[in-house]
């Protein structure tokens, strides 16, 4: 199929063109980054661009901005929860507490960072992604 060379690309042939598509990428960046590098700064700068883009981003932007800080929330609280639970079983020193720690990362941390992973990449895509359990509609004003 030959296309007509003065036709607007699709956002298949140039997902790039998407608009938000940078601010998009960002925040799939920043939350693999949060979750795996920079815990706490990467998050700060997630939500500095929460505030500042919130109502003025385009669709897919505002789309995997919503995902990543709520999904960046819920990894906050799984890990505190997680903290908790080790404290309950008589802390650091128990003999549970590795028990804890290897399922907490092998259940809850590696499927966060595997979801953020699949978000980058329908982010690079220029598609909306909504994260499973924890994600939030996307609106499509």
């Amino acid at each position: 199929m030959t296309r007509d060379p003065d036709s607007m690309p699709t956002p298949r042939d140039n997902p790039s063109a998407v608009p938000g598509y940078r601010l998009a990428v960002a925040c799939e960046a920043l939350y693999l980054i949060n979750l795996m590098i920079a815990p706490g700064l990467a998050f700060l700068v997630l939500v500095v661009l929460w505030f500042r883009h919130q109502r003025s981003a385009p669709p897919l932007a505002r789309c995997h901005l919503a995902q990543t800080l709520s999904a960046s929330l819920w990894a906050g609280a799984l890990l505190v929860a997680a903290n908790g639970l080790i404290v309950a079983i008589g802390g650091y020193d128990a003999p549970g507490t590795w028990v804890v720690v290897v399922l907490y990362f092998t259940a809850c941390h590696s499927t966060l960072i595997f979801f953020g992973a699949v978000g980058l990449s329908r982010a690079m895509a220029g598609e909306t992604w909504r994260f499973p359990l924890v994600g939030r509609p996307c609106d499509e004003r």
